[in-house]
């Protein structure tokens, strides 16, 4: 796997031209659709994100769309492994698009691109789409996408069906360690610099908490996390690290003496555990947004989550907790 700080730029330019939308592939009209829905619960009137999909489905299947299945966004885009569980069992069902559906407060949007075929789900943040003020408008707005359009997607599903991956097609939990790695004395630990994430960020914009941030954004978080990340380092880790500021593989960081890199993902609290192998929190903050930080060994692809739970909503909270227990 390469670790492109490459990306961040592509994520900037995407962000930049989101606006100008890209175009509709030919493919909508002649092939499976997974659906990615994410909702604000502060939105009203309050709806899951199930009946969000419910509210859809038909607006979907009258456009041209074939939707054979619908997901949560937040669960799949808690992290790369996750994301890769998924996309392998996309092609494996022969997938060819990905919807995305967002409802915030204010406004509801739907985009369509086509899936990747890889563990980043789709390639461009420019998608095309059509964005209006509630679901009415804008699930009517995109039902008319199909209207001077035949579509080869005859049989289709009636309501809408909500599926999980199964744990022989998950990997990801697998590798996880609550413990702190050895050895970091000795090599070094690289680091990216990442937005909401170098490598997820592309499916991440459009959860309906990072949906619309301009690039300027970006940028400027970007900024503030490498200088919040330095002085918190410079305080609490005393061992090698490196800034990772070009691609390069596995291997090239190993021969370079990086054989850790410290991984940071972002999402509700309680998915985050149970990605992990962890048992997932029950009360009152298992659905708030968190980040975790854990420490990725190259040479295994394993990855330290750390000997107590740390995340916090604030980065700069959870990244001083987890190093803080990186002393335990």
């Amino acid at each position: 796997m390469k670790y492109y700080i490459s990306l961040l730029f592509i994520l900037l330019a995407n962000l930049s031209a989101v606006l100008a939308q890209g175009a509709l592939t030919q493919s909508f009209f002649d092939g499976k659709s997974v659906v990615f829905v994410s909702t604000d619960p502060s939105a009203r009137p309050m709806m899951t994100w199930k009946e969000v999909a419910d509210s859809v489905h038909n607006s979907l299947v009258q456009a041209g769309a074939d939707p054979v299945a619908y997901f949560e966004l937040e669960k799949v885009a808690l992290s790369e492994a996750v994301q890769t569980d998924y996309a392998k069992t996309f092609q494996q069902r022969l997938i060819k698009n990905i919807i995305l559906v967002t409802r915030q407060k204010n406004q509801m949007s739907i985009h369509v691109g086509p899936f990747s075929e890889n563990g980043q789900i789709i390639t461009s943040t420019a998608l095309f789409g059509v964005t209006d003020g509630d679901i009415g408008a804008t699930t009517s707005q995109f039902g008319l996408i199909g209207e001077n359009q035949p579509s080869q997607n005859l049989l289709v599903l009636d309501v809408p069906e909500f599926l999980s991956i199964s744990t022989s097609e998950t990997t990801s939990s697998q590798k996880f360690l609550a413990k702190n790695p050895l050895n970091l004395d000795v090599f070094k630990l690289g680091i990216t610099i990442e937005g909401s994430s170098a490598e997820t960020g592309l499916l991440s914009y459009f959860r309906h908490d990072m949906y619309g941030k301009s690039a300027e954004a970006i940028l400027a978080e970007q900024a503030a996390q490498k200088a919040g990340i330095e002085q918190v380092l410079k305080q609490k880790y005393p061992y090698q690290i490196e800034w990772l500021t070009e691609a390069k593989s596995d291997q090239e960081l190993i021969s370079e003496g990086v054989q850790f890199l410290l991984v940071k993902v972002e999402g509700r609290e309680a998915d985050l555990m149970k990605s992990m192998g962890l048992e997932p929190k029950s009360d009152s903050t298992a659905s708030r947004i968190v980040v975790k930080y854990n420490i990725k060994l190259l040479v295994r692809e394993e990855l330290y989550v750390g000997p107590e739970w740390d995340a916090d909503p604030d980065w700069r909270v959870a990244l001083n907790n987890f190093l803080n227990n990186l002393k335990k």
